[in-house]
């Protein structure tokens, strides 16, 4: 090795800054070399996580670290200056040693180079060290010793991998002899921390430091790239996951990478085979993609647009797709990203949806009735053109609008209570007749049929209704009604005179005068008998006469089952006398009708003398079978016997007036026509079904006003056999009644009649009458006329139930005229009972018998 010996002093000065300033050339080398080493580092690791998003960011980054290593780098040259000029200056002063204050500068140079650099190193956010061969850490930044959890003084001079459980020291060690033949190593590595056991995810770079082709150490940079890679696994599966097809292509239509679902949706076996085709072949119209590229390229983005696609097997795929160019720093479009979102099968429904719809809009056009759809709020929805012709509103105009705006007010309360019958769920099925306005003025007839709506989840959500103007044919009906009768009632009058009038004339003159000159009593009560009869007929010719007129609107509330029994106790007798036997059935709770009480028994007192004739004149006993029925807002009463039927010739005749099969003298041919004009003007109808040889049914079908069974009004029963053994009788015998009319006819019949059924009756002509007998004696029931001179029903009512409170007798009111339901409603709250006249006396006795069966009799 030479040696300065033989240079003089001044050479060897010379000599010794030649040196430094090659180490300083040295040192400048290595720094940049070192900046290069951090900026290919940190683009190594940040590579992938970089997007087109990001890219602009990387010329700002670049220029901060530019500028900031050139502060330091001059910070640092000034520092080498200075120790440079320190160092000529001891080297000029020869001989003389240096003095303690520029040793003292020197030391203070060095120590705050060493401080810069360290400083400089520990700023940084990534772990930066150098290991020795084995190893173990010779210098490491802050970083480090925050990653481990240490402190720093603890970490110097310790292998790295005793700083963590995995990779375990064996993996540790095997890594490393790869690294050191390798000469150096760039990936990611888990690592599990050994203080918190934490496993974490970094980014790393390992080389190699040779010295003459030694190995003196390895240098090291990390990342901690944790988040990242956890964002990056829940990117792969949701990636993975989607049910959108998600393509990433280059704008020449390479595919760079697809999802399963895309893969699948198009039909492939797997991402490498759609691949290997250019993405322009996957779309049935190429030039669809060439302008999503353009548009992509001048807007950035595309969203929703309808494309059609073509599956691997030639099959349509209609798609809603969605995309991005993704663009490098200088602008250029790197790749292509988007969604695929599958809406084949959507395109077909809303195909078919059309379709139907279509076909629907002309059914409705050409549908004859109106249509409308009602909320459960009753509003409409939907109402159909066929309005504008019925109401003469256009249909816009309803929508909105609440039910019944345009109804007459006597019609709007039904319809709304029809309504909510059906939405509540208590009806399937409502028909209806209302009246509505016209714009005009004018009112028109609707008939209605409703049904409600129900939703997905099977809740009624509303109510569907088709309405038909029928008001043109309501007056056709009702003029041809109206011709009917009077053309029947012209023919019949014509009859009535000579097959009436004329014998009921002489029949009554003839029995006044037997009753007059009778002097045994069984033969003046035949003659009663007769006059009784007589005056029945002459109510039936003035019943027939009422119905020639047109009808009042002033119907009451009528029983079916209780019409039907009294009309089969009007032919009771005769039924029996010609070996009839009668079988009657009712279902309980049947509704109540709105009838006339005069003219509807008519109907079935004809059918029953019809019945009664057929079987008689064909055998010597026969059955008359009665069955009540309900069918929905219905009722039906039909009467079938087992006589000889009709022949089908004659079957379709037999509502015509005047025809008739009966022998001359049996009959005018009248009956069955009155019965179809009466039941008519009920709003019913009348079938008959007929086998010759096997009987024969009429079924009579009348509307029910309310499905809500009413309460029947207990003043008519057929009367049992017996008076005394009658079911009635076992609950009256020993009971006291007072009877308090001012009509002695009624008394007396009242009195013989509960007398009969073992009951203790008693009479009063007037109120005041009733209180003085209530003076002296106690009774358990009070019968009493709603209307007497002087003090009235009512307020003998109110008068005993002051007097005698809870303790007051059961009360029970007479009455021949219609009382308002509400003033029913109120003696019935009050405890009192209402008798509708006229009344037989079995319908009394089982009135009486019900109110009295639960109250036990008095001492």
């Amino acid at each position: 090795m030479a040696t300065d010996t033989g240079r003089n002093p001044q050479e060897r000065t010379s000599h010794e800054w030649d040196r430094l300033e090659r180490s300083e050339r040295a040192l400048w080398r290595n720094s940049f070399l070192l900046v290069v080493f951090f900026g290919v580092a940190f683009a190594a690791a940040s590579w992938n996580s970089l997007s087109a998003s990001h890219w602009e960011i990387l010329p700002v980054g670049v220029v901060i670290f530019v500028a900031i290593f050139s502060v330091v780098a001059w910070r640092k040259r000034r520092e080498l200056d200075e120790w440079r000029g320190l160092l000529r200056g001891l080297h000029q002063a020869g001989s003389h040693p240096p003095t303690e204050a520029q040793i003292g500068k020197l030391l203070e140079i060095i120590s705050r180079s060493q401080r810069g650099y360290r400083d400089l190193i520990d700023t940084l956010d990534h772990a930066v060290f150098t290991l020795s061969p084995e190893g173990v850490l010779r210098v490491a930044n802050l970083y480090v010793a925050q990653v481990f959890a240490v402190p720093f003084q603890e970490l110097i001079g310790h292998r790295l991998d005793a700083f963590f459980t995995d990779p375990s020291p064996g993996q540790s060690q095997a890594a490393l002899a790869r690294l050191l033949e390798s000469g150096g190593w760039v990936g990611r590595i888990p690592v599990r921390l050994k203080r918190n056991a934490e496993l974490r995810y970094f980014d790393c770079r390992f080389h190699v430091l040779r010295t003459e082709g030694q190995v003196v150490g390895i240098s090291g940079w990390a990342h901690d790239v944790t988040a990242q890679h956890q964002s990056e696994i829940r990117f792969a599966e949701l990636f993975d996951s989607l049910r959108e097809g998600i393509f990433f292509t280059t704008p020449e239509g390479r595919v760079l990478d697809a999802n399963p679902a895309l893969v699948r949706m198009l039909g492939y076996a797997g991402k490498e085979e759609l691949q290997a085709r250019n993405f322009r072949e996957v779309y049935v119209n190429p030039a669809q993609r060439d302008e999503m590229v353009r548009d992509l390229s001048d807007r950035g983005a595309v969203q929703d647009r309808e494309l059609a696609l073509r599956r691997k097997d030639g099959s349509p795929l209609r798609v809603l797709a969605s995309g991005v160019a993704v663009r490098d720093m200088f602008g250029r479009i790197v790749h292509l990203q988007g969604t695929f979102v599958d809406i084949t099968e959507r395109v077909e429904m809303e195909k078919r949806l059309h379709q139907e719809q279509e076909l629907f809009r002309r059914l409705v056009a050409g549908f004859p009735d109106m249509i409308g759809v009602l909320d459960v709020e009753g509003r409409f929805t939907y109402v159909s053109q066929r309005a504008l012709d019925v109401i003469g509103e256009p249909p816009e105009s309803y929508i909105g609008r609440s039910l019944g705006a345009r109804m007459h007010p006597d019609d709007r309360p039904k319809v709304l209570r029809t309504f909510q019958d059906l939405v509540a769920g208590r009806a399937a099925h409502a028909q209806m007749e209302f009246r509505s306005q016209h714009v005009d003025g004018g009112w028109r007839v609707l008939r209605a049929s409703a049904r409600p709506l129900f939703d997905a989840a099977g809740k009624i959500s509303g109510v569907v209704a088709t309405a038909r103007d029928v008001t043109e044919a309501k007056a056709a009906d009702q003029q041809l009604l109206q011709n009917e009768r009077l053309a029947a009632m012209g023919q019949m009058m014509a009859g009535v005179a000579h097959e009436l009038n004329n014998p009921l004339t002489a029949i009554l003159g003839v029995s006044d005068l037997l009753r007059e000159r009778a002097a045994d009593p069984a033969a003046r009560r035949h003659v009663e008998i007769v006059l009784e009869q007589a005056r029945r007929a002459a109510a039936i010719v003035q019943n027939l006469l009422a119905f020639s007129r047109p009808s009042a609107h002033g119907r009451v509330k009528l029983r079916l089952d209780e019409i039907v029994q009294q009309a089969l106790e009007q032919h009771k007798t005769s039924l029996r006398q010609k070996n009839i036997a009668v079988e009657f059935s009712s279902p309980a709770g049947l509704p109540a009708i709105d009838g006339d009480p005069k003219l509807l028994p008519q109907v079935f007192s004809n059918l029953i003398v019809n019945a009664e004739q057929a079987i008689a004149g064909a055998r010597e006993r026969g059955v008359l079978r009665v069955a009540l029925s309900r069918a929905d807002n219905k009722v039906c009463a039909a009467f079938s016997d087992d006589g000889p039927g009709i022949s089908s010739e004659h079957i379709g005749k037999l509502f015509d007036p005047f025809f008739t099969t009966k022998r001359p003298g049996g009959g005018a041919g009248l009956g069955l026509t009155i019965c179809l004009a009466l039941v008519k003007e009920h709003g019913g109808s009348i079938e008959v079904q007929s086998i010759q040889g096997r009987g024969a049914t009429f079924r009579v079908t009348l509307p029910v006003p309310d499905v809500r069974p009413e309460s029947a009004p207990a003043d008519r029963a057929a009367p049992a056999a017996s008076l005394a053994t009658s079911p009635e009788a076992s609950v009256l015998r020993g009971r006291s009644l007072l009877v308090v009319d001012d009509e002695d006819s009624i008394r007396e019949i009242v009195q013989e009649g509960l007398a009969a059924r073992g009951m203790k009756v008693e009479g009063a002509a007037s109120a005041e009458d009733a209180l003085a007998h209530l003076a002296t004696a106690s009774y358990e029931v009070i019968l009493c006329d709603f209307n007497l001179p002087g003090l009235n029903g009512d307020q003998l009512f109110e008068k005993l139930r002051a007097g005698a409170g809870s303790s007051a007798p059961r009360f029970v009111f007479m009455t021949g005229a219609l009382l308002d339901p509400a003033v029913i409603e109120g003696f019935s709250l009050k405890g009192a009972s209402l008798l509708q006249k006229p009344f037989h006396v079995s319908g009394l006795a089982k009135l009486l018998a019900e109110l009295l069966q639960l109250q036990p009799a008095k001492a």
